[in-house]
């Protein structure tokens, strides 16, 4: 059995390592597999992946400890490289675990803050130091308010600098938790003094104000339970100076302040808007002009009139907004295709009253490419692959005469 030093005393980051075991695949339930190799000591400062919280990671000797896990009464640490048994210098990467410190004790504040102020319960949390943490709560959704109040309640703790104690009790009933722990015996208490008890086995900062600060960057809907997404202590700076930089920099390619960024955008988007719908009349405007030209050349065939064009790399949508616009004429008949050099694009469109059916126009058109579309007497749409397109209107006529 592995005696948990970090319980005690999560401040402690350089100890002697005494190497007393090995753990090979055969001999653990938790993969070991190629990653490197699993030593046991009598008693470690290094925590081991579990309530949520990710594993310390360091050095023993020479070695990097890459991973560490728990396997029944004993805790399991990973090695880059094989150690043998005996006494080594063993330093937890401080960074990596205030970090989890900070995060998890940040997410004991924001859940006693939700239950304290909202009433809401935390179902389950994530606790990362590398990667914004999570925390659910019983409820669909949350408004800006009430993220405000949360915020600035939390943040009032973490301010005050209130105590954060850890120790054990025999009897649970002995202590007010929160959430009152589901299993009996001796129970590892979290505590934020005169706020809030949880039952937690991670490690946490002697003090609030080490927590530095905490802010919800965003939330999102998961089944029927909102989940938070935050940040906190070292980094939140590192958040807050990644959205400051993207701030200041919208702002310089604006040439406005910072603080102005925001009405400058909105007046943006109005003048985008009004842009698009003057464009939008301007297209349609061409698209006008260019169908009346296309009607004046149009080929006679008996009753009916003709108008082919091919177009390069015309877009599909526009073939059939002229063609359509084309069979407000009397009597036209229109095979307008559109090629790229690997891929033809077909819409034919027959005037009302034309015997001619668009459709079968449309397949005969696209019989040669082996092409595939479809339509109805009025208007069919269509394409394929191709090589060469020189004679798509080749047979047209003889095809409406038939």
């Amino acid at each position: 059995m592995t005696k948990k030093l970090y319980f005690d005393d999560p401040m402690t980051t350089e100890f002697t390592a005494e190497i007393v075991g090995m753990r090979r695949d055969e001999h653990t339930s938790t993969k070991l597999s190629a990653r490197g190799f699993g030593v046991i000591l009598p008693s470690t400062f290094f925590y081991p992946t579990g309530g949520g919280q990710s594993n310390d990671i360091g050095s023993i000797g020479s070695a990097r400890v890459v991973d560490v896990f728990a396997d029944g009464d004993e805790i399991v640490h990973l090695l880059d490289k094989e150690l043998k048994n005996g006494s080594y210098p063993a330093k937890i990467d401080w960074n990596r675990r205030l970090a989890n410190m900070q995060h998890h004790s940040g997410q004991h504040i924001f859940s006693a803050v939700f239950w304290h102020e909202l009433g809401l319960e935390t179902l389950s949390s994530h606790i990362s130091g590398s990667a914004p943490s999570t925390i659910d709560f019983n409820k669909a959704s949350l408004s800006a308010k009430e993220i405000a109040l949360a915020e600035q309640k939390a943040n009032e703790i973490i301010f005050e600098n209130r105590k954060m104690r850890a120790y054990f009790v025999e009897n649970k009933d002995s202590v007010d938790f929160r959430r009152p722990p589901k299993v009996d015996g001796e129970i590892r208490v979290i505590e934020i003094d005169g706020y809030d008890y949880s039952a937690c086995g991670g490690t946490h900062v002697p003090q609030t104000g080490m927590v530095g600060s905490l802010k919800i960057l965003r939330t999102e809907r998961v089944n029927k339970k909102i989940r938070i997404h935050f940040v906190a202590g070292s980094q939140s700076l590192t958040f807050f100076n990644k959205f400051q930089n993207a701030a200041q920099d919208t702002a310089n390619l604006l040439k406005v302040g910072v603080d102005d960024v925001s009405e400058y955008v909105e007046n943006l988007q109005i003048q985008l808007k009004e842009t698009q719908n003057e464009l939008k009349k301007l297209r349609e405007m061409k698209l006008n002009i260019e169908v009346d030209k296309m009607a004046q050349h149009a080929e006679e065939i008996g009753e009916t009139w003709l108008v082919t064009k091919l177009f390069e790399k015309r877009n599909p949508a526009e073939l059939r907004a002229l063609a359509m616009k084309l069979r407000n004429y009397p009597n036209i008949i229109a095979v307008l295709a559109s090629f790229d050099g690997e891929k033809l694009s077909l819409v034919t469109a027959c005037a009302e009253g034309i015997t001619v059916s668009a459709n079968d126009l449309l397949q005969k058109h696209l019989a040669p490419f082996n092409g595939r579309g479809g339509g109805d007497k009025s208007v069919a749409q269509g394409g394929g692959t191709a090589n060469d397109v020189g004679e798509l209107f080749k047979n047209t006529t003889t095809m409406i005469q038939n």
